[in-house]
């Protein structure tokens, strides 16, 4: 991962030294298993623990040779023993067992990250929804003024589908995440299936059902699915703060940082960049789910196809997905929200006024088909003078069912009739969610 976008946090879980690491790890808790059924001799696993270390440089050096990277881990460690310890290791497994088993724990590990930054996205984004619920907003169809709405109920909306993919990350978490220590072709030649399960408790991860030399790739492949909404959750929050930050919008702003500049030549700008680096992160994020979709179908028991485009978007996925999460959650923390041109647009048009007044004059218009009404509200709406003006507007409309000889009083409405009008039901959606 280039410095810029780095989430330090996950850095060292994918580095060569922490990977030749878990496969140690992974190692070690197999012989202890396998002292536990009395297959090899007690206190190998001890002593190698106590003698090994990991030394990078030696491995890299060791595969110039070998073209293996297992193998020439192996060597750097049983050459560091006596040669009746060192006959031991690696007993009974196969390359992928340890490679696989290892990705797990890193996956694992990264996902510890991810969803601590994703629990403090979700907080900040709830705190804004609900200090926000009964603010007025105008909400908007095809991009128009609709109706008034919770300003608080749209950050909520956000904040649902967000709740529904950590939700899903979750299940993942603590369902798919396996080992597997099957050994060639997954036959269990030399180990046992109960080896293999004692591993898997020890290391807090499942087995994998059917491992055919290596996990399959349809996990990574949901987990990379569930990521990728994520990140569409992630632009699609985004996008709505870049419409709503437009110049002749000026509903919200991301925060503005004491020496920030917006623009090389224009000292006015204040930009939303955050919100805009979030968008072509989170497609960088959807980018992953080609490569793993493809990586799940490999020849037979097992290839090598999806082992270098792993080791490419693996790190470099969790890393931006942290790092997005983290910014994300400063945008939203810092993020000022105007109520005042918010709730000003509001009070300002009538227009959005409508489907209210149209459902109004049904229950009162009896003599009136719901057709007939519908043309009487529309041409109010349409009226340059009337949709600007609350007064002009009612008048427009009383005056038009007038000519049909139908005398009807539209409520005037307050801004507190506003909210009692369509804020009504606010406290019931929010309870639902949260």
């Amino acid at each position: 991962m280039i410095p810029r976008y780095e989430a330090k946090a996950i850095t060292p879980i994918w580095s060569d030294e922490n990977k030749f690491k878990t496969f140690l790890r992974i190692e070690l808790e197999l012989l202890r298993a396998l002292e536990e059924k009395k297959m090899i001799p007690s206190g190998i696993a001890e002593t190698i623990q106590n003698t090994a270390k990991i030394h990078t440089d030696r491995i890299d050096e060791i595969e110039l040779t070998t073209r293996h990277d297992v193998i020439a881990f192996c060597t750097s460690i049983t050459e560091q023993l006596p040669a009746d310890i060192g006959k031991y290791f690696h007993y009974g497994v196969t390359s992928s067992d340890v490679i696989d088993s290892a990705l797990t724990l890193q996956i694992k590990s990264s996902l510890d990250v991810v969803m601590k930054s994703y629990d403090a996205f979700l907080e900040a984004l709830k705190a804004r929804a609900i200090e926000t619920k009964m603010l007025m907003t105008l909400g908007r169809s095809h991009g128009m003024y609709a109706e008034p709405m919770s300003f608080g109920q749209k950050l909520l909306g956000h904040y649902a589908e967000f709740k529904r993919r950590r939700s899903e990350l979750q299940e993942f978490y603590d369902n798919e995440l396996t080992i597997q220590l099957s050994g060639a072709v997954g036959n269990y030649t030399i180990l046992t299936p109960d080896i293999e399960e004692s591993v898997a408790k020890k290391l807090g991860v499942k087995v994998e059902d059917v491992s055919t030399q290596i996990i399959p790739r349809d996990r990574i492949a949901k987990m990379i699915s569930i990521t990728s909404l994520v990140a569409n959750a992630i632009e699609r929050l985004a996008v709505e703060i870049r419409h709503l930050h437009h110049s002749d919008v000026r509903e919200v702003a991301e925060g503005f940082r004491a020496g920030q500049k917006g623009s090389s030549t224009m000292p006015h700008k204040k930009n939303p960049i955050a919100s805009e680096n979030l968008t072509g992160l989170s497609r960088f994020l959807r980018s992953h789910l080609t490569m793993a979709l493809e990586n799940a179908i490999l020849w037979h028991e097992r290839d090598i196809s999806h082992s270098s485009a792993e080791r490419l978007y693996l790190p470099d996925h969790f890393g931006i997905l942290t790092y997005a999460l983290d910014r994300f959650t400063t945008t939203l923390n810092l993020l000022d929200i105007d109520e005042k041109v918010i709730e000003g647009k509001v009070l300002a048009h009538t227009h959005y006024l409508s489907s209210f007044y149209l459902h109004f004059l049904i229950k009162n218009c009896e003599s009136l088909t719901r057709e007939d009404l519908y043309t009487v509200v529309q041409a109010a709406s349409f009226d340059v003078e009337a949709k600007s003006n609350p007064l002009k507007y009612r008048e427009f409309i009383q005056n038009e069912l007038k000519s049909r000889k139908i005398d009807v009083k539209l409520p005037e409405v307050t801004p507190e009739g506003l909210r009692n009008i369509y804020l009504k039901s606010v406290d019931h959606v929010f309870n639902r969610v949260l």
